[in-house]
């Protein structure tokens, strides 16, 4: 497994990886997710041996206090086998002055983020989609 920026030749089997694993309902067409790339600061995959691309996940920070977890996403075939921990990794980087947040709403999403040192907040306030 190879853990690289995103190319962007591979927006599209990137979408396909996110519609096959059920994220179609948060990335829209193609084209709005082409919009969505444009607006993070940091993007990653993960590819196989073969170049296939198993994996991915964005981050939309400042670079400097403040991260935010938007998506990490990894091929069904392909999970339990750290490739999640290894996108996290990489798109948080090694600056440990930046709090990171996410939304942990999945099934597994507690013990999998505690496991990257995430802890939940009682601070955190959400306005959801209307």
């Amino acid at each position: 497994m190879i853990v690289r920026d995103l190319v962007p030749s591979e927006l599209p089997s990137v979408h396909q990886l996110l519609c096959a694993n059920g994220w179609a309902h948060r990335v829209g067409s193609l084209h709005e997710f082409e919009l969505l790339i444009a607006a993070s600061q940091r993007t990653a995959v993960a590819t196989s041996e073969s170049g296939e691309i198993i994996g991915f996940a964005r981050g939309i920070t400042d670079g400097i206090s403040n991260g935010y977890l938007s998506m990490v996403v990894v091929a069904a075939a392909h999970r339990r086998q750290g490739v999640g921990q290894a996108l996290v990794r990489h798109v948080m980087g090694t600056n440990t002055s930046i709090s990171w947040v996410l939304r942990a709403g999945r099934e597994g999403a507690d013990a999998f983020f505690s496991s990257l040192g995430f802890s939940r907040s009682t601070v955190a306030m959400e306005r959801t989609r209307g």
